[in-house]
């Protein structure tokens, strides 16, 4: 018989059962890549949905087909005041409560209308007679909204597809004289 190997076998086994306990794998990871702010990989979805919500798909792609979220992140992370960051990750992550509040289910769960409605109601919320939490919402809302905008029209797929870049000078047109052409006065 193999004892040592048994053993050894065994001692691994039992090392692993005491191990395992431990361990707490229904915890989700903070993504890495935003310091600044501590965003799950499901927070980073629900950031998706409500902006697919503030501009859908149509006749063209919406914001959660250019992953308009990903600009979200970053520019929240990179260029917002620490304040303003622990406003939008408190709103981030208090946003299915309010979703709930609002419309009575999980904002993934709800239907388009209804998604609309929640974010329509959380941006109309006035400043003067809100409590810190529907503040804090509207501040996250309003942010959101800002880089949703922002990140779409800047997407490549805006500036090449649908809006094609044209350089200030304009083309080259040979047949045309410089001397007909009237100087516009920029001067006054």
């Amino acid at each position: 018989m193999h004892r040592r190997e048994a053993l050894k076998n065994l001692a691994i086994i039992t090392g692993g059962a005491v191990l395992v306990p431990s361990c707490n794998f229904e915890k989700e990871d903070i993504l890495s890549a935003y310091q600044n702010l501590s965003v799950t990989e499901s927070m980073r979805n629900v950031l998706a949905q409500i902006a697919d919500t503030i501009i859908p798909a149509g006749s063209i792609q919406g914001a959660g087909d250019l992953a308009v979220q990903d600009f979200i992140l970053v520019m929240v992370n990179d260029c917002v005041q620490a304040d303003q960051q622990d406003m939008f990750t408190k709103g981030l992550q208090g946003f299915d409560a309010f979703s709930k509040e609002v419309a009575g289910s999980k904002f993934s769960k709800l239907e388009q209308t209804d998604k609309e409605r929640v974010v329509t109601q959380g941006l109309s919320i006035s400043d003067e007679d809100a409590d810190a939490g529907k503040k804090t919402m509207l501040e996250f809302l309003r942010i959101t909204k800002q880089f949703t905008i922002q990140g779409y029209m800047m997407s490549e797929y805006i500036m090449t597809q649908v809006k094609p870049y044209h350089l200030i000078p304009g083309e080259y047109n040979g047949a045309v004289l410089i001397n007909s052409i009237s100087t516009p006065k920029i001067n006054g």
